[in-house]
């Protein structure tokens, strides 16, 4: 079976919120698009205490951008955003939510980032996504959302890894580009993982399901 995964497609990553990818809300149409070729949608959640490691604020001097140590990881500092049952946290308004039929929540933990949809950053803990999917028989992911470069390119290198015939709906996704070009290297780095890079209207030819 294959599911469709849409990676953190949330207020405060799109425009107007704390931490918006650029074009971030063009993606909502074509993920609704996507939806209807699928016969299972998940959805995934940055769901951050107001305290977490990740968040500038919670580093005196320190600013967005820069990079810290973060319990023996390298950490770039954000500024707060998706804090958990806040406004910035919850999906897009305009995300058509009536397939989706689980969420996995991410970033829960104050010491400890989660792009991935899969592990957290150290792959000290699963985030059960990668467990649901297995008991639904579920062997084929197709990804998309919010950032190229961040949660949608580790997510979809944990799922290759894992085994699963794993595919990023590149025109369903946008990156941040702190450094300019960012987004195009994580889909080279996609790709040369053995993830599939398509486009929305390749992806729905392919698909009959709905």
């Amino acid at each position: 079976m294959q599911a469709l995964v849409l990676v953190d497609l949330q207020n405060d990553f799109c425009p107007g919120g704390a931490l918006a990818v650029p074009d971030g809300d063009r993606v909502i149409p074509v993920a609704n698009r996507l939806q209807r070729g699928f016969p299972l949608v998940v959805a995934t959640q940055d769901w951050h205490p107001p305290d977490h490691g990740s968040f500038a604020a919670n580093h005196r001097g320190r600013r967005p951008g820069e990079v810290i140590d973060l319990a023996g990881l390298e950490q770039i500092l954000w500024p707060v955003h998706c804090v958990a049952d806040t406004p910035g946290a919850a999906l897009h308004p305009d995300l058509a939510c009536e397939r989706i039929a689980h969420v996995i929540r991410k970033g829960t933990e104050r010491d400890l980032d989660s792009y991935s949809a899969l592990f957290d950053n150290a792959k000290r803990r699963s985030t059960g996504l990668a467990e649901y999917l297995r008991e639904r028989n579920v062997g084929e992911v197709y990804l998309c959302g919010l950032a190229t470069e961040y949660c949608v390119k580790f997510s979809a290198l944990d799922a290759v890894s894992l085994g699963f015939r794993t595919h990023v709906v590149a025109d369903a996704c946008r990156g941040i580009d702190l450094r300019p070009g960012d987004a195009v290297r994580a889909l080279d780095e996609m790709r040369a993982a053995g993830v599939d890079v398509v486009q929305s209207a390749e992806t729905l030819s392919r698909r009959t399901c709905c």
